[in-house]
């Protein structure tokens, strides 16, 4: 019988323990799914996981975490755990991201296997049974793979070019076209519980973690209502947290850039050196002179360029490392929807 009042830490990833997943052991399944400014979908968004629940005769539980909405979204989320009491919630004290967001419904999820859902729908619910039979299996990750998406031309651009660099830059295996749709098994989620990075890039840490992993392709939606919440500006701001969180290659780009320049400098000084020569060989007048000014600007624009992009690249590191020191805690949680006092645990510091 599963205990829903069982802390998430005394189910630890240290030491022996039995697998999630075992022929006649009673199971539960917690999903995951952040919301921020979802009141126009959430309705549909309950019928159709509930549906999709009846495929698996298996007990569930349905975290929804409140990213700090403002359209309303809490009161509904209020009057879906009214009606159905597996439906829980976390309310978080103002909006503190899409991964954060994840990272609290992973560590206040009680299941032996934790689903990561969106709740606008452009993951379908109706897939999650495929995902379950896959864990049953004695796969430890499952995740889902995009082969189409319902897209704009530029976003779906964006989006290719974005894993084909983290793919070549990345130290370890980012699948492509994988993202936070998943299910991860209760010791996956106890590790992942348990990494102290402050800029979260969670289907990376998913990989980083290892143990049997296995993707399902699945065809990506269109939202199903109201507007994408990740803006272009987010959606750079993710792409870099992944590339810089699982990469040092960005600094040894710095270097060959200082490299390029230097080459060009010295290749610059022997085409003054040798002009005089050259235009000795001709007989002729040579080439025009290029104006001093032009050269020296031109010259200092370009170093200038290179040692900027330079202190940019550092300063992403150091900026990851300033937000780590600081040690603040992910999100602060203002209230919460039918979670047992054990599960109450503070946010890691």
């Amino acid at each position: 019988m599963y205990n829903l009042a069982a802390p998430c830490e005394s189910r630890g990833a240290n030491g022996p323990r039995e697998p999630s997943f075992s022929k006649g052991k009673r199971i539960l399944i917690s999903i995951v799914s952040p919301c921020f400014n979802e009141r126009e979908v959430l309705p549909e968004f309950y019928a159709r996981l509930t549906a999709a629940a009846e495929k698996w005769q298996e007990p569930f539980e349905v975290l929804l975490v409140d990213d700090g909405s403002f359209d309303g979204t809490w009161d509904l989320i209020c009057g879906i755990h009214e009606k159905n009491p597996q439906w829980k919630a976390i309310r978080f004290s103002r909006n503190f991201g899409h991964q954060n967001a994840i990272s609290a419904g992973i560590r206040y999820a009680q299941g032996d296997c934790v689903i990561i859902i969106d709740s606008d729908l452009q993951d379908p619910p109706e897939e999650l049974h495929r995902f379950i039979a896959k864990w049953k299996e004695g796969r430890e990750v499952v995740y889902g793979i995009r082969t189409k998406r319902k897209e704009g031309v530029f976003k779906r651009l964006c989006y290719d070019a974005f894993y084909k660099l983290i793919g070549r830059l990345a130290n370890i295996d980012i699948p492509y076209g994988s993202g936070d749709f998943c299910l991860i098994d209760r010791r996956v989620a106890d590790l992942l519980n348990s990494l102290p990075e402050q800029n979260r890039f969670v289907r990376g840490l998913r990989s980083w973690v290892g143990f049997r992993q296995e993707g399902i392709e699945y065809e990506r939606s269109a939202r199903a209502a109201g507007e994408a919440k990740y803006t272009f500006s987010k959606l750079c701001k993710l792409a870099c947290d992944g590339i810089f969180s699982f990469s040092t290659q960005p600094l040894r780009i710095a270097t060959y850039l200082g490299f390029a320049a230097l080459f060009l400098a010295l290749g610059g000084f022997v085409v003054l050196v040798l002009r005089p020569a050259f235009t000795g060989w001709t007989g002729g007048s040579g080439p025009q002179p290029v104006s001093a000014f032009a050269s020296m600007a031109l010259l200092m624009l370009f170093l200038g360029g290179v040692q900027l992009i330079c202190v940019g690249i550092l300063g992403e590191y150091l900026a990851r490392i300033y937000d780590q020191v600081k040690g603040r805690p992910f999100w602060i949680v203002r209230e919460t929807l039918g979670v047992s006092e054990a599960q109450k645990i503070q946010p890691p510091l």
